[in-house]
């Protein structure tokens, strides 16, 4: 047997383990809220019962045939008794699964908490050394003669560099939006971040002549920290022009409403494949392989969609597909929008 099958049948093992942890869970949850239930059911029947035996005559209790087989209750009281009961069961039975509910995903809370600072402690940890490698590299590919034969494995390296630090960045930024840190005072021009960000991608999709249309009526204000802005931008952009054949267009639309802000990016690609369009925005989730490899595209590691989906939520904010076919992917950004004064 060799050591990649080795490594595939542990961490199949792995998985299985995990999948049986979580069906356990979900079972000991299942049978804890059942068995709530059920006490409190047999306990509104038995308080009816009690409350139906309290009625009859103490006399009546060991007669054969009393009065004709009819306990005489009040149909008032009867209906009165039976919607307060019906009304404390449903909230003890509410205030039960809320408690056991709370219980049961503690653990889990407890772990993406523990996650988020994993993910945030090792990207900071991991940028200086990235940054001085970059720089070593730098000052190794100035050193370096024009016709060098080290010199296109020296870009390369700096190349890789670069896109590690990316990764870092794009993991750093995520973790920081997930734990809501980084929410901006001072309204920021959409508008003008759009434009920035349209034409810093455009040097992008000149390589396979895909065109980046800007169509934004005037300027648009909201909270939302202009770096954020600009990285969900450039990654909606990214995604746009890694799925986009040569010589055709992508469209940014910019919006606004009375309280809203919303922005459209539409490619004319073959619209999202091999994967439902609402998972695209979960971490390391991809569709089919990139129109011609992807080009020039920055990314590619399955980060830059949640982040954007991190950043909007943790700002009040949404980010869905709105429609996806063999004529193009649509996506929308929408954030609270603000006042040019605040």
């Amino acid at each position: 047997m060799s050591a990649n099958e080795g490594t595939d049948r542990a961490d199949d093992r792995l998985t299985d383990s995990d999948a049986d942890a979580v069906r356990r869970a979900s079972r000991r949850v299942g049978w804890q809220i059942t068995f709530a239930t059920a006490v409190v059911v047999f306990a509104a029947i038995g308080a009816v019962f009690l409350f139906v035996l309290s009625r009859v005559r103490p006399g009546e209790l060991f007669e054969l045939v009393p009065d004709h087989n009819n306990i005489k209750i009040s149909a008032d009281d009867f209906l009165l008794v039976a919607l307060v009961l019906g009304a404390v069961g449903v909230v003890l039975a509410g205030v039960l699964s809320w408690i056991i509910a709370r219980r049961a995903v503690r653990p889990l809370g407890d772990a993406l908490r523990i996650q988020r600072a994993f993910i945030a402690d090792a990207s900071h940890e991991l940028r200086t050394p990235l940054t001085v490698l970059d720089a070593r590299l730098q000052v190794l590919q100035r050193g370096l003669a024009a016709d060098d034969p080290s010199s296109p494995v020296v870009a390369e390296l700096r190349r890789d560099a670069r896109s590690l630090m990316d990764v870092v960045n794009d993991l750093l930024e995520a973790a920081e939006a997930a734990s809501g840190r980084g929410s901006g005072t001072i309204p920021e021009n959409l508008t003008a971040i759009a434009e920035l960000a349209v034409e810093s991608m455009r040097v992008i999709g000149q390589a396979r002549n895909v065109r980046i249309d800007l169509d934004a009526p005037g300027p648009l204000f909201s909270r939302l920290p202009a770096v954020s802005a600009h990285r969900c931008l450039v990654a909606l952009l990214d995604n746009a022009l890694r799925y986009s054949p040569d010589g055709s267009v992508v469209t940014v639309t910019l919006r606004g409403t009375r309280n809203r802000v919303t922005l459209e990016v539409k490619d004319q690609g073959p619209g999202i494949q091999g994967i439902s369009p609402d998972r695209v925005f979960d971490r390391f989730a991809k569709s089919g392989d990139a129109t011609g490899g992807g080009g020039t595209t920055r990314t590619g590691f399955g980060i830059g969609l949640a982040l954007v989906r991190d950043i909007a939520v943790s700002h009040g904010g949404t980010v869905s597909v709105k429609e996806t076919s063999t004529n193009g992917t649509v996506v929308v950004l929408t954030i609270p929008r603000a006042s040019e004064r605040g």
